[in-house]
């Protein structure tokens, strides 16, 4: 009876202190920190929709932010390649967590541009996904022991969406035919999905978009377009679609017609205020997209909740 009372206690004397002052660099580390947080924190992302991580410097803005904050939370696996020398020095000053460093190895993939680094883009498969909110609530925690409670409900509850998104995803990628199972975009983002859901991933460019796609790529590309009669392909909200255009043409010139299937969410979500700008609503997004493209039958236009806007 005494617990029963001092429960409630000690979630009014949390919830009476100031939010949390929360960084995180990507969309995706953001809405994590506010599904868990709740309205214990604030949150501030640096990279906003449209924008690629592997690119990024900090500006001046977001480095006052940075080391005005109670905690910053970055990914990690050399996502933020251009931003993890200033990660360390901030480490010394502030408290900051990469989120996806503590991911069992065993389960992340290798990068083939560097030795002994790995593919950062685990966000692509809700499965990964929730190991990294869970290490989220565990450094929300770690900052605001007071809240753990709350925090541990409000992450039930996310993990439990994850769940729901894993088995919409499970159902209506399973739809789209074996043979059409080949998900072409402009860098491979999506080798994470493609594990998880049997689909031949290729990307024209690198993990990084940083890596060039040369002439020979494309030319390769275009071959098995043909080749396997590859009818769709894919652009990217994050990466210019130059590319993508390029490989539709070269596959024009050898008379083999191949479409845009649609735009993907690799290293960014949707405009801020949207469904899309959730991480259920970004891989709700790229898995009713993909399947629809693909020739999976019966797909629902606005997905897993009837949320989507591509219904619209």
């Amino acid at each position: 009876m005494m617990m029963s009372l001092a429960l409630p206690f000690m979630a009014a004397g949390a919830q009476a202190e100031a939010p949390l002052k929360l960084v995180a660099t990507t969309g995706m580390i953001a809405d994590a920190a506010r599904q868990v947080g709740g309205d214990q924190v604030e949150v501030k992302a640096l990279m906003g929709p449209g924008v690629d991580p592997h690119a990024y410097r900090q500006t001046r803005s977001d480095i006052v932010a940075m080391t005005r904050a109670d905690l910053v939370l970055w990914h990690g696996l050399y996502l933020e390649a251009q931003m993890e020398e200033f990660f360390h020095d901030l480490e010394r000053k502030r408290t900051v967590v990469a989120v996806a460093e503590g991911l069992p190895k065993d389960v992340l993939r290798g990068h083939d541009d560097y030795a002994d680094k790995f593919d950062p883009h685990v966000w692509m498969t809700p499965a990964l996904w929730k190991l990294v909110v869970t290490e989220v609530q565990e450094a929300l925690t770690a900052a605001r022991p007071e809240a753990a409670e709350l925090f541990a409900a409000n992450a039930a509850a996310h993990l439990a969406d994850l769940d729901r998104l894993i088995a919409y995803g499970g159902n209506v990628l399973a739809r789209v035919p074996e043979n059409n199972r080949v998900l072409l975009s402009a860098h491979d983002a999506f080798g994470y999905f493609g594990r998880d859901y049997g689909f031949d991933v290729l990307g024209i460019q690198g993990i990084s978009t940083q890596s060039e796609a040369g002439l020979n790529r494309i030319g390769e590309l275009v071959d098995l377009l043909v080749e396997r009669n590859i009818k769709a392909v894919f652009v990217e909200s994050s990466v210019s679609d130059r590319s993508v255009r390029a490989l539709i043409e070269g596959a024009a010139a050898r008379g083999h017609e191949v479409s845009i299937g649609g735009e993907l969410f690799s290293d960014a979500m949707g405009a801020d205020g949207t469904y899309e700008g959730t991480y259920l609503g970004m891989l709700d997004h790229n898995m009713t997209t993909i399947s629809r493209a693909l020739g999976a039958a019966d797909i629902p236009a606005r997905g897993m909740d009837g949320k989507l806007s591509a219904g619209l």
